[in-house]
């Protein structure tokens, strides 16, 4: 993990005269699964927004493997193989659950039109492996039994599922996931911490920004913290647990009696 996958160099934005996100830098390390963490408002949904330049940042600078994020657009930016989800689940209509995920496959789709009409060998065996990888994908996070159903028609617990499938099926260098276990349940929960450790112990690496605390300390390499659009504090699952500053920004300050 010694390569830097994503690094933020005193990162800053100001909306209205809110500064957003102050001075933020760290760095994540290549194969590592981080944890972006914070109170509401700690301007963490606005760092990833600032990673794929839906906002370009006021100062400071973003590297992706050594090379700037500056002045690129977010399709590029996904073209370098940085991909994100966002914090409203968002499927396609009129399509299955298996069709979503296998939406990812995009870029490794090889043959071309008129092999596909013609169901030529080399179309098959294409369309054969994606579809096992994608049902692979949906049975790790228990969802193969709805391969087939539409997708709008899942709850939406399985809808942030079958995205998160969606984006891995992609086979991204770096995955940013926004919240993607709110709105699950216990078991939809655990069924995701399975899917992310998999993911990360394939190569890719993670940044997810989420909530869910139990989650984050399962599963999290390393636990970044925001609050205020200020770093906080920044270690091990163990060391974040710990942190006064940490507790004292979630929890606040008991005020002392006289």
């Amino acid at each position: 993990m010694s390569e830097s996958a994503l690094e933020a160099k005193a990162v800053s934005i100001t909306f209205g005269g809110l500064r957003a996100v102050a001075e933020v830098s760290f760095t994540v390390p290549h194969g590592s699964l981080t944890a972006l963490i914070g109170p509401n408002g700690a301007g963490k949904t606005t760092f990833f927004n600032l990673v794929t330049n839906l906002f370009p940042p006021d100062s400071g600078e973003i590297m992706f493997y050594g090379s700037s994020l500056r002045g690129r657009s977010p399709a590029e930016i996904a073209g370098m193989g940085l991909l994100r989800t966002f914090q409203t689940a968002r499927v396609f209509p009129g399509m299955t659950a298996l069709e979503n995920v296998l939406v990812g496959a995009y870029k490794e789709t090889k043959a071309g039109p008129l092999q596909q009409m013609l169901w030529l060998p080399a179309a098959l065996r294409e369309e054969r492996r994606l579809t096992e990888r994608a049902t692979a994908l949906l049975d790790l996070v228990g969802l193969s039994v709805y391969r087939d159903v539409a997708a709008t028609s899942l709850p939406i617990g399985a809808q942030k599922l079958v995205e998160v499938c969606r984006a891995v099926m992609a086979r991204p260098r770096l995955l940013l996931l926004d919240e993607p276990a709110a709105g699950l349940n216990d078991a939809e929960t655990a069924e995701l911490a399975a899917l992310l450790r998999a993911v990360r112990d394939s190569g890719i690496t993670i940044l997810v920004v989420e909530h869910n605390m139990s989650l984050v300390m399962d599963v999290a390499d390393q636990v970044v913290v925001l609050d205020l659009g200020k770093l906080l504090a920044r270690g091990t699952p163990r060391e974040i647990q710990g942190d006064r500053r940490v507790i004292e920004a979630y929890l606040g300050v008991e005020e002392e009696t006289a």
